[in-house]
């Protein structure tokens, strides 16, 4: 495999409440959260994994949330920092469809884009508790149109441009790549794992677990459709790390987040 590097774009911060990070643990009491995308340098081509959130759209509809984000933590600030732009990326992944992993992704309509094919229409038809976390719909003129929010279509944006290769299961989507589907947060959640030829793999867990203490616990965060399947996913994570020996990395852990390389360092 030629060798692979994996870049981690620095988007910003929000807060939330601690007993929605820790959903009937807490404590309570403000934690401010990083929010970062993930830049695979790999031979079939650039692949991005979410996009972050947009600051003007979390001011309009999420305020309470807090968000901190310089203009080098947008997503074409976070790629300048290493010379590149949008046009550059081959291949946008989201997680899930949540604001703050979707916010960035008007930047690239020329790009290939993958989902798990429950993720689009769960966006489409969310539940009622659901809809602040589904409040951003740039990414797609499918959803504005279904939810009825067709002021949120991006100019220049159509459905040819904001179609999605919709994926199941764990499928690679690059040789030593793999989304693996870890269904609880969202329905169609996926976590990410990247194998490289001189370290050992890293298995990025997404918001299948927020935090290494969430892991530990089995404690998912509050905002979730099944936390029973979310329990369920945070033990197939483990059983993966375990398996492979791949170090863990969290999305939502600012302790964490800290000691990371963020780019222009690189894992690889």
């Amino acid at each position: 495999m030629t060798d692979t590097k994996v870049y981690l774009l620095d988007g910003g911060s929000l807060v939330l409440d601690g007993y929605h990070v820790f959903w009937n643990k807490g404590p309570g009491g403000e934690v401010r959260f990083p929010v970062y995308s993930i830049l695979i340098e790999h031979a079939e081509g650039r692949i991005l994994v979410d996009t972050g959130y947009d600051f003007d759209h979390v001011m309009k509809v999420l305020p309470f949330e807090k968000p901190i984000q310089s203009k080098d933590q947008t997503i074409p600030g976070a790629l300048k920092l290493l010379g590149l732009e949008p046009k550059d990326i081959d291949v946008v992944v989201n997680s899930h469809f949540h604001f703050d992993h979707c916010g960035g992704n008007r930047y690239f309509p020329h790009a290939k884009k993958i989902c798990h094919k429950q993720e689009l229409a769960q966006t489409c038809a969310p539940e009622p508790f659901e809809v602040l976390g589904y409040s951003d719909l740039a990414f797609s003129v499918e959803a504005c149109e279904a939810r009825g929010m067709t002021d949120q279509i991006p100019e220049g944006a159509t459905r040819e441009n904001t179609t999605f290769e919709l994926v199941d299961g764990d499928p690679e989507i690059a040789k030593g790549v793999r989304l693996i589907h870890t269904p609880g947060h969202a329905i169609g959640n996926c976590s990410l794992m990247v194998e490289f030829q001189k370290r050992k793999p890293i298995l990025f867990t997404i918001d299948a677990s927020y935090t290494k203490k969430s892991l530990e616990l089995l404690c998912q965060a509050s905002f979730h459709i099944d936390p029973v399947a979310g329990v369920a996913s945070m033990k197939k994570l483990k059983k993966i790390a375990e398996e492979t020996g791949a170090e863990l990395m969290f999305s939502h852990d600012m302790e964490q987040f800290e000691t990371y390389k963020k780019a222009p360092g690189f894992y690889g």
